[in-house]
C-alpha cells in the first residue's frame, strides 16, 4: 500500500498568558486539556496540547504561552494565517452568543466553498473559524457541561496558508503529500488528501502585494501533518529531500516522532506520527491533570514547578 499523509496532525501556535490561554480553549471552547507539558528548549514555558478525549491527531492545537515576553505577532504571508474548527449544523447561533458572551471579537456567520462559518479571535488574536463541513463530522466530540455533544467541536476543518505565490507550496502538498487541488474561489485555493474524511483539507490564500506576516503571540508557529508510524514518517522525508529541501533528523517528542522543514513559501512544516500517543505517560482518565516533563528536565522539577504559573 501507498504511504499516505492522513492529514493535519496538529497545529502549534505561540500565546501570552498561560492562565488566559488555558481558560479559553477549556472554559469557553471546551476542548480538554489533553497534556501539561513544557517547551523542549524552554522547560520554564509551558506546551499545551488541547484536543479531544485522547488528544486524536487532527484535534489538536498546542500553544507556547510565553507571557510577557512575547511580542504580538502579525497575519501576513509565510505563516498559517487562520486554523478552522469543524461543528455540527445548527450550532453557529450557539457559539456567536457564546463567545460574545465571553467579549471575544467576532465577525458574522458567512460562507465560502458553500460552508457556512464563523471567524472569531481568541485572546491573543489568533484568527480561528467554526465551519459547518458539507458532510457530517462523525468524530465523537469532547463535552462539557457548557458544551454539549450537539454543539461541541470536532477537531480541525482546515488550515489556512497565506502566500504571496502559492505554485511551490501547492506542490509540495501535491507532488509531496498526495493532495490535490480541490476547489477555489477568488484567490482562496482548496486542497484536500482522499487518505482521511476529516482534518483534510489545506487552503492557500495567495496576496500577491501581502507583507510577510511576524509570528509571535496570537499566530501559528508550524502546522503538523499526520503519517501513521516512523517507516512512514522516513519515507517523506526523502521525499522533501528529492525536492531539494532541508529537513530535520527524527526528533522523539515523546507523544509523537517528528520531521520538521520550511516549505518554499516560508512556513515551517512538522510531519508526526500517531504513535506513540498520550497515553503513554497518564492513563485516559488523568490525562493533562498532571506536569509531565521531558526527561531531561525531570530533575529540575521543584524549580519548574516554581516558575510555571498556576492556573487554577
Amino acid at each position: 500500500m501507498e504511504k499516505q499523509i492522513l492529514g493535519i496532525h496538529h497545529v502549534t501556535a505561540i500565546a501570552g498568558d498561560a492562565k488566559r490561554n488555558y481558560d479559553f480553549y477549556t472554559r469557553v471552547l471546551g476542548l480538554r486539556l489533553v497534556k501539561k507539558t513544557v517547551n523542549f528548549d524552554d522547560p520554564e514555558t509551558y506546551h499545551f496540547y488541547f484536543g479531544d478525549e485522547v488528544g486524536t491527531p487532527g484535534t489538536i492545537l498546542t500553544f507556547f504561552p510565553w507571557g510577557n515576553r512575547v511580542r504580538q505577532g502579525r497575519r501576513g504571508t509565510q505563516q498559517v494565517t487562520e486554523i478552522g474548527y469543524a461543528v455540527p449544523s445548527g450550532s453557529l447561533d450557539f457559539w456567536k452568543e457564546r463567545l460574545e458572551a465571553n467579549n471575544v471579537i467576532l465577525n458574522n456567520v458567512a460562507e465560502k466553498f458553500g460552508e457556512q462559518y464563523l471567524t472569531f479571535l481568541d485572546p491573543d488574536g489568533l484568527k480561528l473559524e467554526l465551519t459547518v463541513p458539507q458532510t457530517v463530522d462523525t468524530r465523537k466530540p469532547w463535552t462539557t457541561e457548557a458544551v454539549n455533544a450537539e454543539r461541541a467541536i470536532r477537531g480541525f476543518h482546515h488550515v489556512t496558508i497565506t502566500t504571496n505565490k502559492m505554485d511551490a507550496t501547492a506542490r509540495i502538498l501535491i507532488d509531496v503529500f498526495g493532495y490535490r487541488s480541490m476547489l477555489h474561489e477568488v484567490n482562496r485555493h482548496r486542497f484536500t488528501t482522499d487518505a482521511v474524511k476529516e482534518a483534510a483539507l489545506v487552503d492557500i490564500v495567495e496576496a500577491p502585494g501581502e507583507a510577510i506576516g511576524v509570528v509571535a503571540g496570537g499566530s501559528v508557529h508550524h502546522v503538523a501533518f499526520r503519517v501513521p508510524d516512523e517507516a512512514t514518517l522516513m519515507h517523506f522525508r526523502e521525499k522533501v529531500i528529492e525536492q531539494g529541501l532541508h529537513i530535520t533528523e527524527k526528533i522523539d517528542r515523546n507523544y509523537f516522532y517528528s520531521l520538521y522543514f520550511r516549505e518554499p513559501g516560508g512556513v515551517l512544516f512538522e510531519i508526526a506520527t500517531d504513535n506513540p500517543g498520550f497515553a503513554t505517560d497518564e492513563t485516559v482518565a488523568g490525562l493533562g491533570s498532571g506536569l509531565k516533563l521531558p526527561s531531561q528536565y525531570e530533575g529540575y522539577r521543584d524549580r519548574i514547578e516554581q516558575v510555571l504559573p498556576q492556573l487554577d
